[in-house]
């Protein structure tokens, strides 16, 4: 019988981790690459949570991505769970893709993290995004800044929100992978079940139809999520810290809190491919980001 090595002889295969500091497009990146949805965004920092799972495959490689947190100083425990979610991601990958937003620098979450980096002997790619938003001189300025900083084994630009030079930096991951069999079936895009990416879409909304402190207030929660013959039904709770939070997510008359909904339930619709009924609930759990135990409920 041969073994799995024989049956993939030059197959290429690994764990990218994805890392830089909040919102520097981590999750735009591995939308685009993957053509769907699955990791939120938003504008505002510490989008994502949760380690984010997509797996790319191509002829002879199978690329298999982890956007991770924003690296930061945390300021509470919600915050420090977050960073360990992220500097436990790169502990496992065989890659990292250090992305970084060259229109917004992030100086002190750039130095934590290439304090970490000088820890670990993995291979490490910069990624220069936004290179949209600035000139062809700058982005050459930036890059002679950050071959001072850290011994990449290659840099590129790109914009993750338009595609450019996506591909030239897929290609470039995949020279550095190594070799071995796929972990993931060729039909496999997430390990994410459904329920989890309902959840984080629903989340989403928050973070762009709320203001100020709202979205960092929020956790979401699927309390039901049912499949019928050609209907996915949904309960799903988002929790707030205080009472005040509550009233701005529902809105006048229920308006902002009906926003939220049908934006979530046309993204779900997209996802699972067919008609989505999304009923949400509003619950006031006290300081639930600095409770270990709500924390643990919500999965972080």
């Amino acid at each position: 019988m041969q073994t799995i090595n024989e049956r993939f002889p030059n197959f290429k295969s690994g764990f990218v981790a994805i890392a830089g500091a909040p919102n520097v497009g981590k999750s735009t990146l591995l939308n685009r690459m993957l053509g769907e949805k699955i990791s939120i965004t938003s504008r505002k920092p510490q989008t994502t949570r949760n380690r984010i799972l997509g797996v790319i495959h191509r002829p002879s490689t199978q690329l298999v991505f982890l956007d991770t947190p924003g690296i930061h100083q945390p300021k509470n425990t919600l915050h420090t769970r977050i960073v360990d979610v992220a500097l436990s991601s790169m502990g496992g990958a065989d890659l990292i893709l250090f992305m970084i937003d060259v229109t917004n620098p992030d100086p002190e979450s750039e130095a934590l993290m290439l304090k970490k980096l000088e820890k670990q002997k993995r291979p490490v790619i910069l990624g220069l995004n936004k290179i949209d938003l600035i000139r062809k001189p700058l982005i050459l300025k930036h890059m002679d800044k950050w071959r001072d900083a850290y011994k990449f084994e290659v840099m590129v630009p790109i914009s993750a929100k338009h595609g450019h030079q996506v591909d030239a930096l897929i290609t470039e991951m995949e020279k550095m992978l190594p070799n071995g069999p796929p972990y993931f079936p060729e039909d496999a895009m997430t390990d994410m079940p459904e329920r989890f990416i309902s959840a984080e879409m629903i989340r989403e909304k928050v973070f762009r139809f709320t203001g100020q402190e709202i979205p960092y207030a929020t956790a979401v929660t699927v309390d039901d999520f049912s499949e019928e013959r050609k209907l996915v039904r949904i309960h799903a709770t988002i929790h707030v810290e205080r009472d005040s939070q509550k009233g701005i997510i529902i809105g006048k008359r229920g308006a902002q809190l009906k926003q939220i909904g049908e934006e979530a339930r046309r993204d779900i619709e997209r996802m699972v491919g067919t008609q989505v009924f999304l009923k949400l609930f509003v619950r006031v759990q006290k300081n639930w980001s600095r409770d270990t135990r709500a924390l643990r409920k919500f999965g972080y």
